[in-house]
């Protein structure tokens, strides 16, 4: 697999406070990659070290193979960014301040009407910037960024202050940048369910470790469904059952079944009666992302 950016070991300290502790990001090429993380768990310190913003205290990044410390400035021409708000010349329009920015980047004039029709603001074009709702802001942000044809996007907090329609515009425009264009996406968010309708794949950092970086499938693998059972003796009933080759455990005086199709919770309960248990209640519990999330986040044992 080829990895957009790999970090090894990254460590940003403040004085005594460790706000990156020794995290190993592995970002795949082509992906959108959700950077989760309650607020001050250590997103933006790692994003700004991404983008050479920061020196980390210790550890390795690698940007397309190569390493941000020996070769930063041709690493961060192939990189477009969105930190915080963009910056914009509210009294001139969209096309003229990324007319400002072309010139810097030195790329063809056709470029502009290129990225303004990716943010879908080709009719916006010639309005001032000051008159644009959040949404279109945060848009011409993006094509801003896009302006010099980078292979890596990233977006920290993008669809912050965001109404629910500029929130969707956004959504939109960060999952068919992969597809469209070949451009790998970082998006950081304290909303998970911000990053599970964009992202394909999933880090989730909490006072600065990385405590799950895996697909969004395997993240949502952990928020399926179960099958408990009250019994009369739950200890007891989750031996009787592991003894006989089904999966379950005693957990806060209910048995837990990993396989919960009807066969195998049918299974279960016979068995259980056959060795004398009573069987009280049978109930199906599914547990949210946020859930799984939140647990994670506070250290709690999936």
């Amino acid at each position: 697999m080829d990895y957009v950016i790999q970090t090894n070991q990254l460590v940003k300290q403040f004085g005594r406070e460790q706000a990156v502790d020794t995290i190993n990001l592995a970002i795949p090429e082509g992906e959108v990659y959700g950077f989760l993380g309650p607020n001050g768990a250590g997103k933006t310190t790692t994003i700004r070290m991404l983008l050479g913003l920061m020196k980390p205290t210790s550890g390795t990044i690698h940007i397309f193979n190569r390493d941000l410390k020996k070769e930063r400035i041709s690493i961060l021409k192939q990189v477009g960014s969105l930190v915080e708000n963009p910056s914009y010349y509210p009294h001139l329009t969209a096309r003229e301040n990324l007319e400002a920015l072309r010139k810097i980047y030195q790329v063809p004039k056709s470029r502009i009407d290129e990225v303004l029709a990716i943010v879908k603001l080709e009719d916006a074009a010639d309005k001032k910037v000051k008159a644009f709702s959040l949404g279109m802001k945060q848009r011409l942000g993006i094509a801003a960024a896009l302006l010099h044809e980078p292979k890596l996007l990233i977006l920290d907090e993008p669809t912050n202050g965001l109404d629910p329609s500029g929130i969707i515009e956004v959504r939109h425009l960060i999952k068919s940048l992969p597809a469209k264009f070949g451009i790998t996406v970082l998006i950081s968010s304290h909303l998970l369910s911000e990053i599970d309708q964009m992202a394909t794949s999933v880090g989730i950092i909490s006072e600065g470790k990385l405590i799950f970086q895996d697909t969004i499938e395997r993240l949502r693998d952990h928020a399926r469904e179960h099958i408990t059972l009250r019994v009369g003796d739950s200890m007891a009933a989750s031996e009787a059952l592991l003894v006989r080759g089904v999966h379950a455990e005693s957990r806060d005086g209910l048995v837990f079944l990993q396989e919960g199709s009807d066969t195998h919770v049918a299974q279960a309960v016979r068995m259980l009666v056959q060795d004398g248990y009573n069987v009280y209640r049978i109930e199906e519990a599914k547990r949210s992302l946020e859930d799984i999330f939140l647990d994670m986040t506070k250290g709690n044992v999936l």
